[in-house]
């Protein structure tokens, strides 16, 4: 369906860009994956990218989904500041972090005062503050980069008029015309004959947002016409990564990615350390949440300094592998394992309990559910010809569902098991057995995730109905397999009365996920609860780290 043109920069605007730049990195990943060449040949810009914009998009869509039929739409700085938020936590890559860079800077011009829509001074000045600071965000930048083709898209937008459709072709044009240049200024695209791979994905970015203000769409970029005069994009990739490959025998050997929460003053410093380290340094974001890039040989040692600046959470650590050098020779590609299990969790404890059982985790932060494209990531991570996955969270099964069809397009056995909570997914971990037909394993997993039932305790963030009563703001929420069960006023009384009502129907084991803001004590509260009511039941304890709610329960 055609989409409406949007005059100003509101936050419909923002909200049609993101759908439709998703859309362009869509049809354009695979391309632009193929070349990417620079700064290393891993073949991922594209898909990094893809990643990147979905993540915004999300965030975008969950404002829009906060406000019912026929109210107002959110305003453009709850738009734009949830565009810029997304793109932060889900940037991947070199050229998505930059990316993220980029809408955050454009957001911090479109945010200023209480306007509800900019025209077109506002994008320009936005366009450019962008640009800026994406430069300032990378240790050390170079020409012929996404960097060069922001900063020529920011200079074309100058000279143009004073509608938001004019300046975005303007910016739209101006980046073309840098991207075919690319080759020019970089000896690794030169010698593969392609244009740089993160400036590509900027031009279909830009390109949705013509779209966006005129309802028409821009002729697409041709990288073969502007290349070298190579042969076909994928030959030439061929030719790139024995390129890439011939320079790159003291590249480092890991791409290391965190979310950082940390004052300025120390992702100073963090900077100044993670330069000495490595290179391909991108440093990302404000107001005490950071998204970190570097490629470096010591994996550790970064992540280290996170620890020191802050706390590093969503660690990423990617091995270059087979298509890349590090110590002047190829490495063999690893080969697949058989099986393995791809979890989401809602806190660092879990993911480390469920790391130790030989998942691959995704860490999910209350608030920011991961998108599919974060979890086909990590069913790739896992490097398995099959995969069972555990969503581990009810309002996940569509997104883990659309994950598992994309995964099963790539040739991976995938099954999806539906668990609503952690606690099902560690009952169903307890009977993986990778060495079992994988038909019987899923059974099993299955049968042991459904003969678990699953409660939370939480607070209450507003006044609201639910099936035990009216909550206020501020009581203390006992959920028994997704459902308010009880209302109380302390999360140990209220605990303990969730747990006599699971038990009544029986039970051989407790599980207890005790979250940071549980109170001191109700984990021994609870165990002494069920060993003096309860005969021949076991109590489990973990701890789950920032997981959102004070406490998970389970009962099998």
């Amino acid at each position: 369906m055609a989409q409406v043109p949007q005059t100003f920069f509101d936050a419909l605007a923002v909200r049609t860009w993101c759908g439709l730049a998703l859309g362009a990195l869509g049809r354009a990943r695979e391309e632009i994956d193929a070349i990417n060449v620079y700064p290393v040949a891993d073949g991922d810009t594209g898909t990094n990218l893809y990643l990147t914009v979905e993540s915004a998009t999300g965030a975008v869509e969950a404002v829009f989904a906060g406000y019912e039929l026929g109210e107002e739409v959110p305003t453009l700085a709850d738009a734009v500041g949830a565009m810029a938020h997304g793109a932060l936590i889900g940037a991947r890559g070199n050229s998505g972090t930059i990316l993220a860079q980029l809408l955050r800077g454009m957001a911090h011009v479109l945010t200023e005062g209480e306007a509800t829509h900019m025209d077109g001074e506002g994008l320009r000045l936005a366009l450019r503050y962008a640009a800026d600071s994406a430069r300032r965000a990378v240790a050390h930048p170079v020409e012929g980069t996404v960097l060069s083709v922001a900063s020529a898209a920011a200079d074309a937008a100058d000279a143009a008029g004073s509608d938001c459709g004019t300046v975005a072709r303007a910016a739209y044009e101006g980046a073309c015309k840098a991207l075919a240049a690319t080759p020019g200024q970089l000896a690794a695209l030169e010698r593969a004959g392609v244009v740089d791979a993160g400036g590509r994905g900027l031009v279909a970015v830009l390109g949705a947002l013509v779209e966006a203000f005129t309802g028409e769409t821009p002729a697409a970029f041709d990288a073969h016409a502007h290349a070298s005069g190579t042969g076909p994009v994928v030959h030439a990739r061929v030719d790139a990564v024995s390129d890439a490959r011939a320079g790159a025998s003291a590249g480092p050997a890991f791409e290391v990615i965190y979310l950082l929460e940390a004052e300025d003053s120390a992702v100073d410093r963090l900077q100044a350390r993670l330069d000495a380290l490595g290179d391909s340094l991108v440093v990302v974001g404000g107001d005490g949440l950071w998204n970190v890039h570097v490629h470096v040989d010591d994996a550790g040692a970064a992540v280290e300094a996170g620890v020191e600046a802050g706390r590093p959470y969503r660690i990423r650590i990617t091995h270059f592998g087979a298509g890349d050098v590090h110590s002047g020779g190829e490495r063999p590609p690893r080969e697949r394992v058989q099986r393995a299990v791809v979890a989401v969790v809602p806190g660092e404890g879990l993911a480390g309990l469920y790391g130790e059982a030989g998942a691959t985790t995704v860490l999910a932060r209350p608030g920011e559910p991961p998108a599919s494209g974060e979890l086909v990531d990590a069913v790739r991570r896992a490097h398995a010809r099959e995969v069972v996955l555990l969503p581990n969270d009810a309002d996940l099964r569509h997104t883990a569902a659309a994950a598992a069809e994309q995964a099963r397009a790539e040739g991976i056995r995938v099954a999806l098991i539906p668990t609503r909570s952690a606690v099902q997914g560690i009952a169903a971990l307890a009977v993986h057995q990778p060495d079992r037909r994988f038909d019987e394993d899923v059974v099993q997993m299955t049968s042991a995730a459904g003969a678990t039932r699953y409660a939370e305790v939480v607070i209450a963030e507003r006044q609201s109905w639910t099936m035990a009563g009216i909550c206020q703001a501020g009581d203390v929420l006992g959920l028994i397999d997704g459902d308010v069960a009880v209302i109380g006023s302390d999360v140990t009384a209220t605990a303990e009365t969730v747990l006599d009502r699971m038990l009544q129907a029986g039970g051989e084991l407790v599980t207890l996920v005790l979250g940071d803001e549980a109170p001191e004590g109700v984990a021994d509260r609870l165990e002494v609860r069920v060993r003096e009511a309860y005969l021949a039941v076991d109590t489990v304890v973990h701890r789950g780290g920032r997981q959102g709610a004070p406490l998970l329960i389970g009962v099998e």
